[in-house]
């Protein structure tokens, strides 16, 4: 029997659970990616197989195909559904498969802080996007003649990611209840602005910095499961969204540069992110 998986796969916990299906009024509930079989039992057979699989204990996935043209890992497709979502493992909160029109979720992680060295908060969970078409193109152009296994450890394709001109979102949702949008500036301010300088020279970089953190004004509440979204546009372009409103944007390729790095660097904010971000991107970057 053949068994088909979605290529694309999340860090779990060592005893994960499997998501829970929930109806879309759920905003932030634990719930699978929707399958959609039209290749009868045989297909359901092989979605069974793969649930059952130890290795990859949610993200096994079998996606409609024909069955006349059975390619190796089948057909696979993710409808533009809103209620399809992947769960940050340890919060339970869940982030649509898809947004916009073409950007791809490929990694999902928790943001951490530590109180005085006492204690780990959890402030929130993220994750990661990024446009198919963009990654595919950069891909083409220069790595067509790698194995995604060697593509995700291939440092230039790393810092390439980082520094083309991608549609990228890092979607920020919020996890403890007393962050206020403050704090979440001065968190920016200190970890940005270290990115600022390790990619700028040295330089101090103080306006720029200023023009990103000033878009976080003291008006705007973030209770928990509040949603801000990071967006790398066109031309390098930082767009910076809070509950869906556009707050404001700064066009500099140094400052998105340094966003993704807190992201998929080679010192991020969750390696196990960063891991799945990489081995998500090269599969998909040469999956045709």
């Amino acid at each position: 029997m053949v068994s088909f998986r979605f290529p694309f796969s999340f860090s779990q916990p060592s005893l994960p659970k499997p998501p829970r299906a929930t109806s879309s009024s759920s905003r932030f509930s634990v719930s699978a990616v929707a399958v959609t079989l039209t290749v009868g039992a045989a297909a359901a057979g092989a979605a069974v197989a793969a649930s059952r699989n130890p290795r990859h204990p949610i993200l096994d996935w079998v996606f409609s195909s024909h069955p006349s043209s059975l390619l190796p890992w089948g057909s696979m497709t993710l409808a533009d559904s809103s209620s399809e979502s992947i769960a940050e493992p340890k919060t339970g909160f869940s982030f649509p498969a898809t947004i916009g029109d073409s950007r791809r979720l490929l990694g999902v992680g928790l943001r951490k802080k530590s109180v005085l060295g006492l204690k780990n908060i959890d402030v929130y969970a993220f994750g990661i996007y990024a446009d198919c078409d963009d990654v595919k193109k950069l891909v083409g152009e220069k790595y067509s003649s790698l194995a995604a296994s060697e593509l995700r450890e291939n440092k230039a394709f790393v810092d390439q990611l980082m520094e083309a001109d991608i549609k990228m979102t890092i979607r920020l949702q919020i996890v403890y209840g007393k962050l206020n949008i403050r704090s979440v500036r001065n968190a920016f301010q200190e970890s940005v602005g270290n990115r600022l300088k390790k990619f700028g020279g040295g330089l101090d970089n103080h306006e720029l910095l200023q023009s990103f953190t000033s878009l976080f004004k003291d008006e705007y509440k973030i209770p928990r499961s509040s949603i801000i979204d990071l967006t790398q546009e066109p031309g390098h372009v930082l767009s910076v969204a809070i509950e869906g409103n556009h707050v404001g944007s700064v066009k500099s390729k140094l400052l998105c540069r340094s966003i993704l790095d807190l992201y998929i660097g080679e010192d991020p904010f969750d390696k196990n992110a960063r891991e799945d971000f990489l081995h998500n991107a090269a599969s998909l970057a040469l999956h045709k």
